[in-house]
């Protein structure tokens, strides 16, 4: 039997921190009326993270890509407007550039409590912040097949959202930190490949006899099945300071899920590559982003990220068409030109320490290059 056209509905979520205006450090501690402002503005869209100093918004469920962006510029904008009636800022990086860790305190709620309990350390790590986008897919072994084949392109998305180049006050070398930080969590990273929807319900009931887990919400693959909605989740992506690098990549994750779904139609399918290969493209997003190499697995060699895209582009363009969101994955191509948010405060902090500032200062200019930029196109 035929299986039905996904709506491919689009949810996307954000994570920002909260910083104080005169020491550009994180709020670590802000007011709880700053919180309930946003949730009286923002009803069921908003909610505070594992850290007191984040807070999280997901847009309502969208049948467009314009729709999505509407809705995500309104929740940065209000968010941003609450945060600086209380004399504080808002920033979309996955690091902030010099807060410590070890100084933050997490969120006193029932979860978030036994999350500290459990993973210790690793959880406390955890100030980092992600784009996640949400598409619907209704069938469940559909849902399975392309996560399955939509593993291979999660590296590139990845380059093009990095965020995350400082921590602690250091420029780790990578542009992506965040995810070294959420890669010492257990079931992190790529997703095994399954057969079909019922092995993989198989794997969550195993996990959950065994008291490994609670739910299938403790999977924290850089894709997977939502277990709150008949979704399929991208979860790999730092947090883009810019809004419209967000949608583009929110656009360009529907568009090739549409593509894979187009091609099963026809009784093709993208190959599925075992996992170590694709971890060494994921690696070379994390070091080198959209400035570097990925191998073309295709052809078995590295080829320009920038070359990469263009058949990306290519591949996706009709079913960029058909949702009307040409103009949205055609932006990809200003953040190759641009460079990444994690590209822009490396050269905002070596401009600075160029003309003579001290670190911490030049660090204080990243974060206000971040403040500004996380309001961009709203």
């Amino acid at each position: 039997m035929a299986v039905k056209d996904p709506p491919f509905t689009i949810g996307i979520e954000e994570e920002y921190l909260f910083v104080d205006l005169e020491t550009r450090n994180l709020a670590v501690d802000p007011p709880k009326t700053m919180m309930a402002d946003c949730e009286s503005l923002l009803t069921g869209q908003v909610s505070p993270e594992f850290l007191r100093a984040q807070i999280e918004v997901e847009t309502r469920v969208c049948t467009s890509v314009g729709e999505a962006r509407d809705d995500l510029a309104h929740l940065r904008s209000t968010v941003a407007g609450v945060a600086n009636n209380h004399g504080l800022g808002l920033i979309a990086a996955a690091t902030h550039p010099f807060a410590k860790w070890n100084e933050q305190q997490h969120t006193d709620k029932e979860r978030y409590n036994e999350l500290a309990k459990d993973m210790q350390a690793l959880a406390r790590r955890l100030l980092i912040c992600g784009l996640h986008v949400h598409v619907g897919i209704e069938d469940d072994d559909l849902r399975i097949d392309l996560m399955n084949q939509v593993r291979y392109f999660l590296p590139h998305l990845l380059a093009l959202s990095t965020s995350s180049p400082f921590w602690g006050g250091e420029d780790s070398g990578l542009l992506s930190y965040r995810l070294s930080v959420f890669d010492s969590m257990p079931r992190s990273g790529l997703p095994d490949v399954f057969d079909s929807a019922a092995e993989y319900d198989r794997l969550v009931a195993q996990m959950v006899n065994a008291n490994l887990i609670e739910d299938a919400t403790k999977f924290w693959w850089d894709v997977r099945p939502s277990a709150r909605y008949p979704t399929l989740e991208m979860r790999i992506t730092d947090v883009c300071t810019r809004l419209d690098d967000s949608i583009a990549i929110a656009a360009l994750y529907v568009c090739i899920l549409s593509m894979l779904h187009r091609l099963r139609k026809s009784n093709q399918r993208w190959r599925v590559y075992p996992g170590t290969l694709i971890n060494e493209n994921r690696w070379l997003a994390q070091r080198y982003g959209v400035s570097g190499q990925m191998v073309d697995f295709g052809i078995g060699r590295p080829v320009p990220f920038s070359d990469l895209l263009e058949e990306v582009l290519e591949l996706v363009r009709e079913d960029a068409e058909r949702m009307d969101c040409v103009a949205e994955i055609e932006h990809a191509r200003e953040i190759v030109r641009r460079g990444t948010s994690a590209q822009r405060q490396q050269e905002v902090y070596q401009q600075a320490v160029s003309a003579g500032a001290e670190p911490a200062e030049a660090l204080k200019g990243v974060v206000d290059m971040l403040i500004k930029e996380t309001t961009i196109g709203l």
